[in-house]
């Protein structure tokens, strides 16, 4: 009871002055974590795994009415510890946000999307292969009001990636930009610009992303167009596109919230990751061009992205001669997603 009261007696101390006014706020942190557990099933191999995908933690909030703070970490990113991100971000007027730290950088729909927010229980390609990023840098991003609200974001960053910092020097940074404009009616429409040299050659990517979600649907598409430059490899296609339902599930007892069923069809030419190369020097294929049909329904404990049970069947079609990795055959899967 006294340490309680003493508490509180040092709180009201923080907070007002001996004059009666505001001086100071308990700004308390905001904590959030997602975990996703699945199991899948290679039915022409007969082999099947249990995972756990992600247990990623986050710490994020202000320290005062203009600056705020996030830090992210995952304890199993495909089985590896990784620090995400890591920022501050400045809002020295309405609609201005000026970030700086390690952070995903401003580029692609489905790539940016957070794991308790994806759809699918397995990324599309754009968002594991062609369009992936994260990296140290800063960006302003400015929102508009209005019928058409706009939100323009764009940066500069190392091109070290999340681990290669400390003794990182470069005489030309990386930088994105995005654009998304926000149509009434549910529309969307996503233009991003990203220049990236994960290796010897510069690489230019140009993605425009269009969705609809309204009444229950959320039916969206995304193309990806990679240049390599001074012919280093062949440019890179890449598609993404999806259509999912929400059936809500009325009364307060039952254990099932939600009910989606959901399909996508994603492909992608041949890739290199920019970094892979011959004896010779001249970078390889790292992706073989392929094409991949995904159906399931994805059952909600609790919405939105709260807690989803998704299960998906994967079937892949990949191009004469394809090298076919060991995770990526034809699979069903199913997946556990809690976010609290």
């Amino acid at each position: 009871m006294t340490l309680t009261v003493l508490r509180m007696a040092a709180i009201t101390a923080l907070s007002v002055s001996t004059a009666g006014e505001v001086v100071a706020q308990e700004w308390k942190p905001e904590i959030h974590g997602t975990i996703r557990a699945k199991y899948e099933y290679q039915y022409e191999r007969e082999e099947g795994r249990f995972e756990v995908r992600n247990a990623r933690f986050s710490v994020s909030g202000k320290v005062t009415e203009t600056v705020a703070y996030k830090a992210e970490i995952d304890l199993s990113d495909e089985g590896e510890i990784k620090m995400l991100d890591a920022y501050t971000r400045l809002t020295p007027v309405r609609g201005l946000d000026i970030t700086v730290g390690q952070m995903r950088v401003p580029f692609t729909v489905d790539a940016h999307r957070s794991p308790h927010l994806r759809y699918f229980a397995n990324r599309s390609f754009i968002a594991k292969q062609v369009g992936n990023v994260r990296d140290v840098g800063a960006t302003m991003a400015w929102q508009t009001a209005g019928i058409l609200p706009i939100t323009v974001e764009a940066g500069f960053f190392n091109g070290s990636g999340l681990t290669n910092q400390k003794n990182y020097w470069t005489k030309s940074l990386n930088f994105s930009a995005k654009a998304r404009m926000m149509i009434p009616q549910g529309w969307c429409l996503t233009l991003s610009t990203q220049k990236i040299r994960p290796g010897l050659s510069t690489i230019m990517m140009y993605n425009a992303a269009l969705y609809y979600h309204n009444a229950g649907w959320h039916v969206e598409g995304e193309y990806l167009y990679k240049h390599y430059s001074r012919g280093a490899y062949g440019a890179v296609h890449s598609f993404d596109g999806f259509v999912n339902y929400d059936i809500g599930l009325k009364g307060k007892k039952m254990m099932i919230k939600k009910v989606s069923p959901l399909a996508r069809w994603d492909y992608m030419s041949d890739h290199s990751d920019g970094v892979t190369a011959d004896e010779s020097g001249c970078l390889v294929t790292t992706d073989y061009r392929r094409s991949r049909l995904t159906g399931g329904v994805t059952l909600s404990l609790a919405t939105p992205f709260i807690a989803d049970i998704r299960l998906n069947y994967e079937k892949y079609f990949y191009r004469e001669g394809a090298v076919i990795k060991p995770s990526e055959h034809d699979k069903i899967v199913l997946e556990v997603m809690t976010r609290f």
